[in-house]
């Protein structure tokens, strides 16, 4: 098939509308919050460290996830185009699945990082020197890659008995759902083996976050404990919230369901934790709200 017919918005002017300003709300808000942290890395020196290393590369891989989809989904509606090429529709996925798993991957690395920062201090600067951290990052990078590279390759190699989609972009489920009977079993196994491997994620991340919630719980000061519970609840909840979402989708059996309802599973996870990062991360961070006031106040001086 040369191209695929996207169905995933309602076929009702008023509900479109609604999609619409929903994910212009939405991708104005993680590529604004995430720029800001991108800027305040960059350009204060005191934040050049592992933790706001890691932050830097989330905010770029938030930016990059939400930017493969929202755009092109709000251009295909406002235009009332309905198609996208296949090679179009394999970048999609290839750039989509490459990201989220460079999230999956990052945000299991972050807590390792806590973890030691809080449970192990004495030894964090020997243990996450540059030369680790750099290694982690291209770690996740390269496995991101090869992960993605084989969802793209076992979904297209497969022949598919329709080009209608039934999501407004390319998402490996609903792409599954018009492939030909009993010729799509290599990426259920794909998508099985990264559900694993997500889950496997999780439960390291449950188990790293445990052991920093009793190192808290020593913590003399109240709120210096409180400030640490709240952040690392925020942190697991979207994190959850991702993991449940994600596994739901990919995982569900492939019977028609509410178009309403995998347009808020999407959502759920492959935006709202981008989105919720940047307030986890930038909105409600002491050091990244006072180099943003700088950043801000050296700029209005110049104006």
């Amino acid at each position: 098939m040369t191209q695929f017919l996207l169905w995933g918005f309602s076929k009702n002017w008023e509900l479109q509308v609604m999609h619409i300003a929903l994910l212009l709300i939405l991708y104005s808000t993680t590529i604004t919050g995430n720029l800001f942290i991108i800027n305040a890395v960059v350009f204060d020196t005191h934040l050049h460290t592992p933790m706001y290393f890691f932050l830097f590369n989330l905010a770029m891989q938030d930016i990059g996830l939400v930017s493969v989809i929202i755009p092109k989904a709000v251009f295909n509606s406002l235009m009332n185009v309905r198609t996208i090429a296949h090679s179009g529709c394999v970048a999609q996925v290839t750039f989509f699945f490459f990201f989220l798993t460079c999230d999956v991957f990052l945000l299991t690395v972050m807590a390792y990082d806590r973890y030691i920062a809080i449970c192990n201090p004495l030894h964090y600067e020997m243990i996450m020197n540059r030369k680790a951290c750099t290694k982690m990052i291209g770690g996740v990078w390269t496995a991101s890659l090869l992960n993605a590279s084989l969802h793209t390759i076992f979904t297209f190699i497969t022949p598919f008995c329709s080009n209608i989609i039934d999501q407004f972009y390319c998402e490996i489920p609903y792409l599954l759902k018009i492939a030909c009977p009993g010729l799509y079993v290599s990426e259920t196994g794909v998508i099985i083996f990264s559900s694993t491997l997500t889950l496997g994620c999780f439960i390291f991340v449950l188990i790293t976050y445990m052991q920093v919630f009793s190192s808290v719980l020593r913590i003399p000061s109240v709120q210096g404990r409180n400030k640490a519970f709240t952040t690392c609840l925020r942190y697991l909840t979207v994190f959850s919230i991702f993991m449940f979402t994600g596994c739901f989708t990919y995982l569900k059996p492939r019977s028609d369901s509410s178009t309403h309802l995998n347009f808020i599973t999407t959502i759920m996870y492959s935006i709202i934790p981008s989105m919720m990062n940047t307030f986890i991360y930038c909105m409600r961070n002491k050091d990244i709200k006072i180099t943003l006031s700088r950043l801000f106040g050296q700029m209005s001086f110049h104006f």
